[in-house]
């Protein structure tokens, strides 16, 4: 019997469906229906809907099915509408501290979008001696009541130290009838105002969140599945949707984090720039290491304690609109073809391929639009000419999933357009890929900037189904490779199919001790442990922030490894990881050193020579790319060291290893990101800033490992 996960993607006009195959990781069969807005039991019907049709188009068993996972657009939706409960806080303290509880965790209606408002009540309790009484927390929670307060939020001064108070205000709520949370079950960092408001939000949150939660999984028990229920967080993992109904606020960026999370675990993206394009807006993210990047979200302004997926998003796509002025493109979006009720001649019938009677006109979709936007008039359908006519015409994007391009009739849209603007065909289609490219540019310079990405490590991915009209030609218009993700219309449903397990744990710590980041790494394991993933599968990596004065482990794991017997049949011989690896350092095989292996995973170098101060130095440095069994790029480092050795001697060697690369200056000495591959793994000790934290963290590693497994060390300078 088959082992297969299902994800569902519940987009703003389709919810997809997909079935992939565990160990080959083979998608079996996928299926596309309306999103369920208006449905009695809103977005959660189309998930029904979407997995209903899967099963019978695609003879699936419920028995065949080991987990169900979904992305969903919900949690934003949710706050860009402002369809939230209003919300009640009770903060607690006492003495100079409650003066403080008192002012930090009262907030006038806090804004979520423009005109969309959250009312936030609140009441304050003084936990002095023998002054928190239950009673006194009923009458307080009465009062929000009287407010209009659905959902309570409990906050104290240090209440990640001691959350006892707030936990007693949550089992009063609860026991009157109400939802409520602890600000401290949210975030464990410092910062009562912002720990609050976090809070807060994901308490307006919750009714609906709720609600949906519990529709889909009681929908998917009825259909016989009995499988865990998994959705999407937004830094790019899944978790139980008990976890959702506790912190639906981790789901904000769900949707473009499923499309991540598909990059890294089915096209297995190492290090690239991942564009997801849609028919309106695109979403861009940094891969780096095979890890997207992540950042702090915000709300209206306002800062969370919420980690999310650096993703910027732009209104340009496959479906935007050319604006024309004479026998110039002046810009491409941001509305798109279905905001303005046009069609494309890129999917007509054969019948509609004559476009040479067509009336060209310009006009404005939206009030306040400009009224320059690209219409073609046949009878009484109106089309235009968008990025995917562009990049079809030309022949650059492949088949995106969602048919094949008419030919005839692109060619005879885009002739009468020119012959319109006084321009050929192909001058036309070059100028709104070449205005589409240059929208992209400055975000794609920015990303370089911020996270000093090295542009030869660097190429392009697409996903999504407009991916083809914009990412082979912006691609080659900047000078980086691509590569297209297949199945790239039903890229973030298979993301939520192939998602890890993941959570993470913060901590502000001024001076954390050994013991505090291995007693942080092991909450961080049980986390994922109990939220369904293998012991053998997780994987944790430990960030000290020492300007923040924070400690952050991320714990990563799957469901169930992949079958040995599938790995099997995938492992490449010697010679041809030597080519793959060959092809990554940009060089020739006879060039190509293999530096070391483990169980799993090879670790090639090439030396080259590189002029610096203006010729004047020649410096010699070590390029290094680190393959799997599969030829998958697993890390790519410049100007490296590294060790080859034994488990035995790892504790030895790091540190000679870490010195050569260590810069001084003012501030002290600033060690090198720190890799070693064991096993099957790459322990990632770049986040860690002593020398003393990583031997800790390895530690419980190596003795998982016989004395004389092997071992290779990898060290990068920060200052390269």
């Amino acid at each position: 019997m088959r082992k297969l996960k299902v994800g569902i993607d519940v987009g703003g006009t389709f919810t997809h469906a997909v079935a992939v195959e565990v160990s080959s990781r083979e998608l079996v069969g996928k299926a596309c229906v309306p999103t369920t807005h208006k449905a009695q039991a809103g977005v959660a019907q189309g998930v029904i809907d979407s997995l209903q049709v899967l099963l019978k188009e695609n003879q699936i068993s419920a028995e065949e099915i080991m987990l169900i996972a979904h992305s969903t657009t919900q949690a934003t939706n949710a706050l860009l509408e402002g369809d939230v409960a209003p919300v009640g806080v009770i903060a607690m303290g006492t003495g100079l501290e409650g003066w403080r509880a008192k002012s930090e965790t009262r907030f006038a209606d806090l804004e979520l979008a423009p005109g969309k408002l959250l009312p936030v009540s609140h009441r304050f309790l003084d936990t002095g001696k023998d002054q928190l009484t239950p009673e006194r927390i009923r009458e307080a929670l009465k009062a929000l009541q009287a407010e209009g307060a659905e959902v309570i939020v409990a906050s104290e001064v240090f209440g990640v130290d001691h959350p006892e108070k707030e936990l007693q205000v949550v089992e009063i709520a609860e026991e009157m009838g109400l939802l409520a949370t602890a600000a401290s079950q949210i975030s464990k960092l410092y910062g009562l105002k912002v720990r609050t408001r976090t809070a807060v939000i994901n308490a307006s949150m919750m009714p609906k969140m709720l609600e949906t939660a519990n529709l889909t999984e009681q929908a998917i028990r009825e259909a016989g599945i009995t499988t865990p229920v998994m959705v999407m967080r937004s830094d790019g993992g899944i978790m139980s949707i008990d976890q959702m109904r506790q912190r639906p606020i981790l789901t904000m960026l769900s949707g473009p984090a499923a499309g991540v999370a598909a990059a890294l675990m089915y096209a297995r993206v190492s290090d690239g720039i991942f564009i997801e394009v849609g028919g309106t807006s695109s979403d861009i993210t940094v891969i780096r290491n095979g890890k997207p990047q992540v950042k702090s979200a915000q709300i209206g302004g306002h800062r969370l304690y919420v980690q999310t997926l650096d993703v910027r998003t732009l209104g340009i796509a496959g479906g935007s609109i050319p604006r024309i002025k004479g026998k110039e493109v002046v810009d491409v979006g941001p509305r798109s073809a279905h905001i303005a009720d046009l069609a494309y001649p890129a999917f007509v019938a054969d019948t509609e391929s004559d476009f040479s009677g067509a009336t060209i006109s310009q006009i404005q979709p939206r009030k306040g639009d400009p009224k320059d936007y690209l219409k073609l008039s046949l009878g009484e359908q109106g089309y235009t000419i968008t990025p995917t006519e562009a990049s079809q015409f030309l022949k650059l994007g492949t088949d995106s999933g969602h048919g094949t391009a008419n030919q005839a009739a692109l060619q005879s849209a885009l002739e009468r357009t020119g012959q319109e603007m006084g321009i050929s065909a192909e001058t036309l289609a070059t100028a709104i890929l070449t205005r589409a490219a240059e929208k992209i540019k400055p975000t794609i310079k920015q990303l370089l900037r911020e996270y000093k990405l090295d542009s030869d490590l660097i190429s392009f991915v697409g996903g999504g189904g407009g991916a083809p009209a914009i990412v082979p030609f912006s691609a080659k218009y900047m000078g980086f490779k691509y590569r297209m993700v297949e199945h790239s219309e039903v890229i973030s449903a298979i993301g939520a199919a192939l998602g890890l397990i993941r959570d993470s744990v913060e901590r502000n710590l001024l001076n954390p001790s050994n013991e505090d980041l291995i007693q942080l790494r092991q909450e961080a394991f049980e986390a994922v442990l109990a939220m369904g993933a293998t012991a053998d599968s997780i994987e944790v990596s430990v960030e000290v922030d020492t300007r923040n004065k924070k400690v952050v482990a991320i714990a990563t794991g799957a469901s169930e490894l992949r079958s040995q017997a599938g790995q099997a049949q995938a492992q490449m011989g010697a010679e041809d990881l030597k080519q793959a690896a060959a092809e990554a350092l940009k060089s020739t095989v006879d060039k190509i050193e293999l530096l070391g292996q483990t169980e799993h995973l090879s670790a090639f170098g090439l030396h080259i020579t590189k002029s610096i101060m203006l010729g004047l130095i020649k410096r010699d440095q070590l390029n290094v790319r680190v393959l799997d069994s599969q030829g998958v790029v697993k890390l790519q480092l410049n100007n490296a060291l590294y060790e080859a050795t034994h488990a035995k001697q790892v504790k030895q060697q790091l540190p000679r290893l870490i010195e050569r690369l260590t810069s001084y200056g003012d501030a002290g000495g600033l060690i090198p990101d720190v890799y070693v591959l064991i096993g099957r793994r790459i322990l990632d000790l770049s986040g860690l800033v002593e020398v003393s934290q990583m031997i800790a963290l390895l530690e419980q590693d190596l003795q998982q490992q016989s004395a004389d497994q092997p071992a290779i060390l990898l060290a990068m300078s920060k200052g390269i």
